[in-house]
């Protein structure tokens, strides 16, 4: 089927955006993010502080979550960033257990997998969903070169960029033209950052941490700054990518979630117009 082909609905006018890979490899995705981050929180609790270097200065690291006793005697969670400290009380840091009892601890035990303290575990879940992670977006970015979706749907045109800044602001407004069959220009630089610069980012900063991929090719460690920069650069980058799956979500919402998860699971995006929303056409396509 042709990028972006049409047909007529009883409902209205659909599209189809979404051809069988890009849907396999974007459930595949949700499944292996979902166990990377908790199973991430799970390996973070062993040591909860980054660095920066080849070796951990424990005496200054870069940020870190720790348990704190406040002179009145109360379990305290913070988050510390150079000077700075938050207090994350009840999530990070210090959080209940099941008597209701705060206990030291990086991440809760309903945000890690297992939920009980075990790095081994923790570990063997990271690295098999790690390539679960890596294969679908291969899949997805082969597919996408293949097809020509990348170009016609992925890479913003100049016309599409000089308008960055009223699309940021249709999107403040919660003001979406589902008349468009593509995405809009927002879209776009967010899967291209998530494709081409997240992914790839904890690929590369995931391996520099192996000990065996450092004996045998130790210039990828030096290319973050040492292992421990690898470690923390690993960090901001699942940070983003947790980041841009809550974005993700809140728009889906707020555009309408079934329109949406729809298109997701049968391919077709049933189309709408915005009453001050031009023509739209496949390579300006513009969609939340």
């Amino acid at each position: 089927m042709a990028i972006l082909d049409q047909r007529d609905k009883a409902g209205g006018r659909e599209v189809y955006r979404h051809p069988v890979a890009v849907r396999a490899a974007h459930w595949a995705s949700v499944l292996a993010m979902a166990v990377l981050l908790f199973s991430g929180l799970q390996i973070l609790n062993a040591h909860p502080a980054f660095y920066w270097g080849e070796v951990s200065r424990f005496a200054s690291p870069v940020m870190e979550i720790a348990s704190v006793t406040t002179p009145e005697g109360e379990l305290r969670g913070e988050v510390r960033i150079g000077k700075l400290a938050f207090d994350t009380t009840g999530v990070f840091g210090a959080s209940p257990t099941a008597d209701g009892q705060l206990a030291a601890r990086a991440a809760p035990s309903w945000l890690t997998l297992p939920g009980y303290l075990d790095l081994g575990a923790g570990r063997r879940w990271h690295f098999a969903f790690a390539w679960v992670l890596v294969i679908s977006g291969a899949v997805y970015a082969v597919h996408a070169i293949a097809t020509r979706r990348f170009k016609v749907l992925l890479l913003p045109t100049r016309h599409e960029l000089r308008g960055l800044g009223q699309s940021l602001l249709d999107h403040l407004r919660l003001r979406f033209d589902h008349g468009r069959p593509g995405y809009n220009v927002l879209q776009k630089l967010a899967y291209l950052a998530v494709l081409w610069v997240l992914v790839p980012t904890m690929l590369l900063t995931g391996l520099a941490m192996s000990p065996a991929m450092h004996a045998r090719l130790p210039l990828l460690g030096d290319l973050f700054g040492g292992r421990q920069s690898a470690r923390t650069f690993h960090f901001l980058a699942a940070s983003g990518l947790v980041t841009f799956v809550a974005v993700h979500l809140a728009m889906v919402i707020a555009a309408g979630p079934w329109r949406e998860l729809r298109s997701m699971l049968t391919g077709w995006y049933a189309l709408g117009h915005r009453p001050d929303a031009k023509t739209p056409t496949p390579e300006t396509g513009d969609a939340p």
